[in-house]
């Protein structure tokens, strides 16, 4: 039954503010959030939130992805959730941070690959909030050469890619992408379809289908949720399924998230509604979907 259905949650965060420093969660907050007002984000989020949150679904495993703590302790992060998992049981693996345009970018990497639980790189590239209001080539953007020679370093160090970027610099992604054959591109948020227009519908489409036709990149299928409007079921259904249309049940999968995604749609009703969208596909591919694409991309001994 897909109620009982085993999940690994491709995409969450955990954060002790009393442990580590987050700018984004104690400090200013940032005014562009991409949600709004995420003051109620603004507290710790450990095991026991997440389990209350996620409780009734069958979540087997998690990956933890990078929370944006304090750029001078990215490996602290990275420690620190070993800690929590030891104690905890979860996370199961980590998708970790470091700058490709640092002078450290090598070291800390290659850091981040030594522990035992890391399983890939999360490092955002500068992009304009905008399209077109940023040259392509800026420094710490996806064309800046220095930038690309950090990106190619996750290959030397089998680690994957999580890439999120508005869904305007998604195509420029297309290039990078070819830059590490070999690695794993994840496309974080169903690739972000803020603009739900006919013109900004068509930009997202074409931009997926770019990014789809490249062997080597799957998408997280989560964060629908929109700055000024409410969480629409019919609308993300017909997202969810065109992108599982473009790339496959193989190379999609279900992610939660949590907390972020929580202010705008409890954890019950997120996957509640990710199953009821999908409950017309077959078993193998609900699978797919829910467990075996997170746990092959993220290599995960389950």
């Amino acid at each position: 039954m897909v109620e009982d259905i085993e999940i690994v949650d491709a995409h969450h965060h955990l954060w002790d503010l009393d442990q580590g420093h987050y700018p984004f969660l104690t400090d200013q907050p940032e005014p562009d959030f991409f949600l709004g007002d995420y003051s109620a984000l603004r507290c710790n989020y450990l095991p026991r939130d997440y389990r209350r949150d996620s409780a009734g679904h069958n979540i087997i495993a998690t990956v933890h992805c990078e929370a944006e703590r304090e750029r001078t302790d990215q490996i602290g992060e990275t420690l620190w959730l070993e800690q929590i998992a030891a104690t905890h049981g979860m996370p199961t693996a980590i998708v970790a941070h470091a700058w490709f345009d640092t002078p450290d970018a090598e070291d800390i990497i290659a850091q981040q690959a030594e522990r035992s639980m890391v399983r890939g790189i999360r490092s955002k590239p500068r992009t304009g909030n905008a399209p077109g209001v940023l040259s392509p080539d800026a420094p710490g953007t996806m064309g800046d050469p220095l930038w690309r020679r950090g990106l190619r370093l996750l290959e030397k160090y089998d680690l994957s890619y999580d890439l999120r970027v508005p869904v305007w610099h998604l195509k420029e992604a297309v290039d990078i992408t070819r830059l590490i054959p070999q690695t794993s591109v994840i496309i974080n948020h169903t690739g972000f379809p803020w603009d739900r227009s006919q013109t900004g519908m068509t930009l997202w489409r074409d931009a997926m289908q770019a990014m789809a036709n490249e062997p080597n990149t799957v998408v997280k299928l989560s964060e629908l949720g929109l700055k000024n409007d409410p969480w629409r079921y019919e609308e993300n259904r017909a997202i969810v399924l065109e992108a599982i249309e473009l790339f496959g049940p193989h190379r999609c999968m279900f992610a939660s998230n949590f907390p972020v995604a929580g202010l705008r749609i409890p954890f019950d009703d997120l996957f509640r509604a990710y199953k009821k969208m999908v409950a017309d596909f077959s078993l193998d591919e609900k699978r797919m979907l829910f467990y075996d694409t997170a746990a092959r991309v993220y290599r995960l001994d389950l």
